[in-house]
């Protein structure tokens, strides 16, 4: 039996591998910690969770918070630390959070490990693949440069850095993990296929920014949580230390996601329109996936069509959901000029 702290646990892809855990292994209790900003839901995991006493524990609280997340990670087995602000135009509007949360949040995390290190089995830092920013080669792979285009891919940037650092300082039994473009269940609307699939199914307007030419690695988030689980699973001595990309392979620009979304839903192309480019934008971004295969053992996920028709069709069954978040949809940044735009 183990007992796993996830930080972040209420948010998209923390609250998707709570329920993936809990449910693959019966045995296993669960710890989230969650300041429930606007990002982090507790209906993303459900009520009969969110009951059981002896699986599941929630702290509502801050992971800057160092005496609560120290007393967290000193129950902990396995600490995975999803905690983080995510969103680019969220990190152009106000940055300060950012490096606030992801960063000193981070630092926080790591220094509770490096203090109960005789008992936490390993530290599985989730970065991310917008650290690289644009390709300089592709598919990139873990030794890729570091070339962040946003002050979101920079504080996580700095995360990411601050882990190894905090690997070689400590020899904490670490592992930072690089996901590249998330979708499926419970994504906020503020990213990109969850805000076109609503906008489609009201009959609006899906907003490109700038050709739409901008190229993604796209992974479905049930197959993130199961290569997660190969870094639990896996001999620390083996993995303890190491990067690894988390992606799929496959790259798809955003103005085909966008055609593809109306085709499954039999809307007309009319209702696509292009706005100025999105700022800090990256290019083209497709993961290698030779490192993950060859360490953890990890295959290929579901094809992307599939996995878009699945979270399609969870949107449209599940419209209560993301009603209330409708209103977060877009937000508004001020450029260089000074002219405010909508992203």
């Amino acid at each position: 039996m183990n007992t796993i702290l996830v930080t972040g646990g209420m948010g998209f892809m923390g609250s998707n591998f709570v329920k993936y855990w809990l449910r693959n292994y019966p045995s296993d209790k669960v710890i989230v910690l969650d300041n429930l900003t606007y990002a982090g839901n507790p209906d993303n995991i459900p009520f009969h969770i969110r009951k059981d006493g002896e699986r599941f524990e929630f702290w509502y609280g801050d992971v800057c918070n160092g005496e609560l997340t120290d007393s967290l990670v000193q129950k902990s087995d396995i600490v995975v630390h999803f905690a983080a602000e995510t969103h680019v135009a969220r990190s152009i509007f106000d940055n300060k959070i950012f490096f606030t949360t992801d960063v000193l949040g981070t630092q926080t995390v790591a220094t509770a490990v490096v203090k109960h290190h005789t008992t936490v089995d390993r530290f599985i830092h989730i970065s991310t693949s917008e650290v690289y920013g644009t390709a300089l080669y592709e598919p990139m792979d873990e030794n890729h440069p570091l070339n962040p285009c946003s002050p979101y891919a920079s504080a996580k940037c700095g995360a990411d850095r601050l882990v190894y650092s905090f690997i070689k300082t400590y020899n904490i039994p670490g592992v930072i993990l690089r996901p590249f473009n998330q979708y499926g269940p419970y994504q906020h609307l503020e990213k990109v296929i969850p805000r076109f699939i609503t906008s489609a199914l009201k009959n609006e307007l899906l907003t490109i920014h700038g050709s739409g030419k901008a190229r993604r690695d796209w992974l479905h988030v049930e197959d993130t949580c199961q290569r997660i689980e190969k870094v639990i699973n896996a001999p620390i001595k083996k993995i303890s230390g190491e990067v690894f990309n988390l992606g799929s392979g496959e790259a798809y620009n955003v103005m085909e996601i966008a055609q593809m979304i109306l085709n499954m839903l039999n809307k007309p192309k009319s209702l696509i329109k292009h706005t100025g480019d999105r700022l800090g934008q990256v290019q083209n971004h497709r993961s290698s996936v030779e490192k993950a295969a060859k360490m953890l053992g990890i295959q290929a996920g579901r094809p992307f069509e599939e996995g878009l028709r699945h979270t399609i069709e969870w949107y449209e069954n599940n419209e209560p959901w993301w009603r209330r978040l409708e209103w977060m949809k877009c937000i508004k940044v001020m450029t260089k000029s000074g002219k405010m735009e909508e992203h």
